[in-house]
């Protein structure tokens, strides 16, 4: 592990960042990557969350855990921006009875979501990597670490849960809005954007509107896919209750959290941290479900925290 990362604040303008590659995961999936930082760096797999695609792990959050000595690797998930699409249909019949009950039948799980990030792993020759998941990114991360723990070597789950259905539920308001048909074009995704960061963002932290735009914008040109969405949604809804498989874990453990999160209560993050022996658990006032510019620091810091533990057991 890195002893001497220069702080975030210190980070450079330029760091090395590759192109976006492609790697082939299975048979049916390849996966769209960039990394940034030298390749001698720790590697930090980060796994973004529902119908996100890796650029909302922001250019410059990658760049600040670069200069902490990482070498950070972002993807798109299968369904997001440049990676492959899958073929089945959800219906809204099937994702309502998956809301209500947390059973049915999805196109994938969790699991196969986590099988494609070991599988890149895989693909650029590292037998173990730091891995820091948002959201249904951190329930990937969460199952990467039950699933194959010599493959983790420090776990941050940010804004994320358990799979326990008690626990880190989406407020009900939200339904409609995730749910409803949407106008193709780009426009018209720019403006559901900005209506769903405006019900789901940092109260404490807004974002500019040109800021939100531009990355909706940005994420458009690269791809986006409703059905995809659906169907990553559906792994979400029926995805397992992890909390006894999460007591197994023994890699350091950090997990964020805001207090004004309705994508995912609180209570989530509470119970993974609870579930996790040893977990550090930060809370933020006055934060949503998404990663505010100004507390990059605390984010960078906290998993570079976390990633030194491995060296330095307490």
């Amino acid at each position: 592990m890195t002893s001497s990362s220069p702080s975030p604040s210190q980070h450079p303008s330029a760091v090395a960042v590759s192109e976006e590659l492609f790697a082939p995961v299975s048979p049916e999936v390849e996966i769209c990557y960039q990394t940034f930082g030298s390749v001698d760096g720790d590697p930090l797999l980060l796994v973004m969350g529902l119908g996100g695609p890796m650029i909302w792990w922001d250019d410059d959050f990658c760049t600040r855990l670069a200069a902490a000595g990482f070498h950070v690797i972002r993807y798109d998930n299968r369904d997001t921006g440049r990676s492959s699409r899958m073929p089945q249909r959800v219906t809204r019949a099937q994702l309502i009875r998956a809301f209500s009950t947390g059973r049915g039948k999805a196109p994938y799980s969790i699991s196969e979501l986590a099988s494609d990030g070991l599988a890149l792993l895989d693909h650029l020759g590292l037998p173990a990597a730091h891995v820091a998941g948002i959201s249904m990114g951190g329930m990937i991360a969460q199952t990467m670490a039950i699933e194959a723990p010599a493959r983790v070597l420090s776990l941050t789950s940010i804004m994320s849960t358990t799979g326990r259905r008690t626990v880190g539920w989406q407020s009900p308001d939200l339904l409609p809005t995730l749910i409803a048909p949407r106008r193709g074009g780009k426009e018209a995704y720019v403006a559901t954007n900005a209506l769903v960061w405006g019900l789901i963002g940092s109260p404490d932290f807004p974002v500019d509107a040109d800021v939100l735009r531009t990355r909706a914008e940005d994420t458009f040109d690269r791809g986006v896919s409703a059905s995809g969405v659906l169907r990553q949604m559906c792994a979400v809804l029926t995805q397992p209750n992890r909390t006894l498989r999460l007591r197994t874990l023994h890699m350091p453990t950090l997990v964020i959290h805001g207090m004004a999160d309705k994508m995912v209560h609180v209570s989530g993050g509470r119970a993974t941290a609870s579930a996790i022996p040893g977990a550090e658990l930060i809370l933020i006032d006055g934060m949503g479900h998404d990663l505010p510019t100004d507390l990059y620091d605390t984010f960078v810091e906290g998993i570079r925290r976390t990633a030194d533990r491995v060296s330095a057991p307490d």
